[in-house]
């Protein structure tokens, strides 16, 4: 089994990467001829990412599921996120001049997943969103779920079809929340101003919003009752390499 890969966006990949680490060690990653997809299955705190797909140029025989690279591909590019491609460049070693070509490998270790197993993997099932609305950006909302933290463990999350987004955190003696509106006169839809909710862990949703470091669009779409599903999408808008989709369960299933 071999394969050769070639990242174009350094920046982009390792910063990928760095989204990933933020919800677990571990991770499947899935090549195909054209595409790398990135599978996170088994969070504590229920939070699953699925359909992550990032182009990139590949040669290669098989088709392998490597399972845990998080951690070692975020070390391995730590001192080139700001560059476009990764050169190293050679000039003395014990005061000997050292004037040839020599290529550096970093070696990761891998366990290479059946075909079989990879078949058992199946994506959350979900019934149709009741609403989807596209999120302010996500370091913003960051900021103000990071306040909210501090006084529930839970936080709930309600929107409409004309654009109405709410965020609140509920205690005995406390009543936090933070609302965005944003009219669309172009939707036509029944009811555009009834509002769906859904209740997350905290804990969960923070870890979503790790993903401010990819992406300026995010679209939310609330299964009322029964989970969050948000598609990030990797890049600018005008050049998107990818959709990183998260799952997030009610947190009255636990």
């Amino acid at each position: 089994m071999r394969f050769r890969a070639t990242v174009q966006n350094v920046l982009t990949f390792y910063r990928l990467i760095q989204t990933v680490e933020k919800l677990q060690k571990r991770c499947i990653i899935n090549f195909s001829e054209t595409a790398m997809c990135i599978i996170c299955n088994n969070e504590e705190g229920g939070v699953q990412v699925w359909s992550l797909s990032y182009s990139l140029p590949l040669q290669q025989r098989d088709h392998p599921q490597p399972p845990h690279l998080s951690t070692a591909l975020r070390s391995a590019s730590a001192e080139s996120t700001g560059a476009n491609e990764v050169v190293m460049k050679l000039a003395k070693k014990s005061n000997i001049p050292m004037g040839r070509r020599v290529k550096v490998s970093h070696d990761v270790r891998i366990e290479v997943t059946k075909p079989a197993d990879v078949a058992m993997l199946t994506e959350p099932r979900c019934p149709e969103p009741d609403v989807q609305i596209m999120l302010p950006l996500l370091a913003k909302m960051c900021a103000i779920v990071e306040r909210m933290r501090s006084l529930s463990d839970v936080i709930g999350m309600r929107a409409n079809s004309s654009g109405c987004l709410q965020l609140s955190a509920r205690t005995e003696v406390v009543n936090a929340s933070a609302e965005d509106e944003e009219k669309d006169k172009e939707r036509e839809r029944p009811d555009p101003k009834q509002l769906f909710s859904v209740l997350v862990h905290t804990r969960s949703f923070l870890k979503f919003l790790n993903a401010h470091v990819v992406s300026k669009t995010t679209i939310a779409c609330i299964c009322q009752g029964h989970c969050l599903i948000l598609f990030v999408y990797i890049g600018d808008s005008a050049d998107v390499g990818g959709v990183l989709t998260f799952y997030i369960p009610s947190a009255l299933n636990d």
